[in-house]
């Protein structure tokens, strides 16, 4: 027998019409195995062709479960081609020997659709098994974005916080579980504090981690301070930051306030990185966009960021956002949202005002997404939303 031909069975009872048919289906490319009954056939048989006569009916389930099987038969009335039919066998012909060539080439076709069907059946399972192995990385990855992100909410200031007698707070809120925005807040002596916002590009792990070095360069830095030349301090942070993103080459760049409050003469000594919405003030029931700017740190070399400073009355307020919060805004250009943003800031007293009338605005915007599972838990904001208020002086610490 020539190996590298593909078998076929023939079942039928012994004599001249069994011979017939097997030296019909025997061509190039197939050879015949005829046998009288289903219990032995041999390795490697690639198809059926079993007569009707040949198969008693309750066989036809066991013989269709273990090959593909094509049935003959002498009329279409015969009842054993009725029950195989019942039983789902791949197709039949009455007369084969009055139509050889259909028949070999209705084998070629049930056997090429058989040989399709193992393929995707290996397939599906490949695919199941790349499935389970792609779920199982996938929690991991979500157990170690949930343990960043806890270990990122721990390296965040309490809130909210009196620092010589000025009010800290904010909200945080990253659109997945680690984020790229970052803020601090500490007392230098009586006379200072410091704050910074940030914004690193893009979210996730590797933004997030950004925001480790920038907590550390900056606790680093503020450790160095002498205290002198406070008006100094923010933007010298801002070039010592810049220079060492772009030492990293990791391609990330941010955006940033820095600010240091001089309790003492009441001052706002501030330097900015390209922050986008500008901080806003408040005072005596009136709003101003602070003045300056400056370019992203980390983008570009020898960068030199402006020395700016305000005065502070005895009662103000510092609102400070990120980019995300543009994201939950009504209007097409970039002035309406920040216009609607000025708005619902000099409606707002608190953070918590602002934040619930800009939750209120947001789930009209994002009608219909409530049952979207990766934004339930923050009313589908589609980036990294923080917002800080700084109002003082004359908290109680």
């Amino acid at each position: 027998m020539d190996h590298s031909k593909q078998l076929i069975a023939v079942i039928d009872e012994p004599g001249p019409e069994r011979d017939a048919l097997a030296q019909a289906i025997t061509c190039d490319g197939m050879s015949v195995f005829a046998a009288d009954n289903i219990e032995y056939l041999p390795a490697g048989t690639a198809l059926i062709v079993a007569h009707a006569r040949a198969v008693p009916r309750q066989q036809w389930s066991k013989l269709i479960l273990r090959l593909p099987t094509l049935v003959v038969s002498d009329t279409r009335q015969d009842a054993d081609l009725i029950k195989a039919i019942d039983v789902g066998l791949v197709d039949y012909i009455v007369h084969p020997l009055r139509h050889a060539e259909l028949l070999r080439r209705m084998i070629r076709k049930a056997i090429e659709l058989h040989e399709l069907a193992l393929e995707r059946d290996r397939d599906r399972e490949r695919l199941a098994e790349l499935n389970e192995s792609l779920e199982t990385h996938l929690a991991l990855l979500r157990m170690d974005q949930q343990s960043g992100g806890h270990i990122q909410r721990r390296l965040l200031p309490t809130h909210p916080k009196v620092i010589n007698g000025v009010y800290y707070d904010y909200w945080f809120a990253p659109s997945l579980y680690l984020s790229g925005d970052f803020l601090d807040y500490q007392r230098y002596n009586e006379r200072y504090s410091t704050f910074y916002f940030a914004d690193v590009s893009g979210h996730g792990a590797s933004s997030a981690f950004v925001t480790v070095l920038l907590k550390y360069l900056c606790n680093r830095w503020l450790s160095e301070w002498d205290g002198q030349q406070p008006e100094r301090l923010a933007p010298n942070w801002l070039a010592a930051l810049n220079r060492e993103l772009q030492d990293t080459d990791i391609g990330k760049h941010a955006t940033l306030f820095v600010g240091v409050i001089d309790h003492e003469d009441k001052t706002l000594h501030y330097s900015l990185g390209a922050q986008l919405p500008m901080p806003l003030l408040v005072t005596n029931g009136s709003l101003v966009r602070l003045a300056g700017e400056g370019m992203p740190v980390g983008l570009f070399p020898d960068v030199e960021y402006p020395s700016l400073s305000c005065a502070l009355p005895s009662e103000f307020q510092l609102w400070l956002c990120s980019d995300g919060i543009l994201e939950c805004l009504p209007g097409k250009t970039l002035d309406t949202r920040l216009k609607e943003l000025e708005q619902l800031v000099s409606e707002s007293v608190t953070l918590e005002q602002l934040r619930d009338r800009l939750a209120q605005m947001n789930v009209l915007l994002l009608e219909g997404d409530a049952d979207d599972e990766a934004n339930q838990d923050r009313d589908a904001l589609p980036d990294d939303l923080t917002i800080m208020m700084v109002s003082g002086f004359g908290h109680a610490d």
